[in-house]
């Protein structure tokens, strides 16, 4: 037998999965209570709040993130210090803390006023679902300011330098060099984010937002089918993070069709800035 440990590893393996999957059929789980509940109403409902919160966090952290991003690279060191400053909040505290703290921001700042704009009691603007947008987004954005900093450093300067030396802007470079590279750069990191995104959401059942593990949460307050309710959201969160990593390795290879021009586009920026200054030699 060639490569035993291999053969007995998979047996092992496999031993393991019958084990697990025993103590599953045979444990005391009501599946057809899971059935019933794996289509119902309120849970369909709870699992649309689900992916619209994960939605809008995920966009709201990936603006900040590019944002702050930037600011962490810029020449302006006071930029770079709020850029800083914000990491070091959001990015050091829990994001569970963040979310009640958002969630009772009216203690803080009674109302919400801006001159001709809103005047408006801050329970009424800062419901569950701001919170829950606010409190995820804000935390996810300053884990990505370091990745988008980290990946405007991996950029080629040279191919800034090029820019430079064709006349381009420092605004015009970084949104049509430096920018495009780096979200190719940092396209896997956003998959990971709006993977752990949709999970990370259902820390706004703590808030009563009524998403899908809090609905599941109500019903089996009720029913006591506790256990049961709890595989329904499973089964459902792995849906939704299946069809978020097929999307991600969809765009990926996208991408990275992309990236295999890296070399050719590099090397046009290069003759092109030898041409500029031979030129203004000449």
């Amino acid at each position: 037998m060639t490569h035993p440990g291999r053969w007995i590893s998979a047996v092992i393996g496999l031993a393991l999965l019958a084990l697990i999957v025993r103590a599953f059929a045979i444990g005391q789980i009501r599946w057809d209570v899971v059935g019933q509940f794996l289509t119902a109403r309120v849970i369909v409902i709870g699992f649309g709040w689900t992916l619209l919160i994960s939605a809008c966090a995920l966009a709201l952290g990936i603006a900040l993130g590019f944002a702050f991003g930037i600011m962490r690279t810029a020449a302006n060191p006071t930029l770079r210090f709020a850029s800083w400053l914000y990491v070091w909040i959001f990015r050091g505290t829990p994001v569970l803390l963040q979310l009640l703290i958002w969630f009772n921001i009216g203690l803080v700042f009674p109302r919400l006023y801006i001159p001709g704009l809103v005047d408006a009691r801050m329970v009424d603007v800062v419901t569950p679902f701001v919170a829950a947008v606010l409190g995820l987004g804000v935390n996810e954005g300053s884990y990505l300011t370091e990745v988008v900093r980290g990946g405007i450093g991996s950029v080629d300067r040279g191919q800034v330098e090029a820019a430079h030396t064709l006349g381009m802007a420092p605004g015009q470079t970084m949104r049509r060099i430096v920018l495009p590279q780096t979200l190719w750069l940092i396209l896997p990191v956003l998959g990971n984010s709006a993977v752990g995104m949709l999970k990370f959401s259902s820390l706004a059942a703590t808030i009563a937002m009524g998403e899908m593990l809090n609905a599941a949460q109500r019903i089996y307050f009720i029913n006591g089918a506790v256990i049961e309710l709890l595989f329904v959201c499973a089964i459902w969160y792995l849906a939704g993070t299946t069809m978020l990593s097929i999307g991600q390795f969809y765009l990926e290879q996208h991408f990275g069709r992309g990236a295999a021009t890296a070399g050719n586009r590099k090397q046009w920026f290069k003759i092109s800035s030898w041409r500029a200054m031979a030129s203004g030699e000449a």
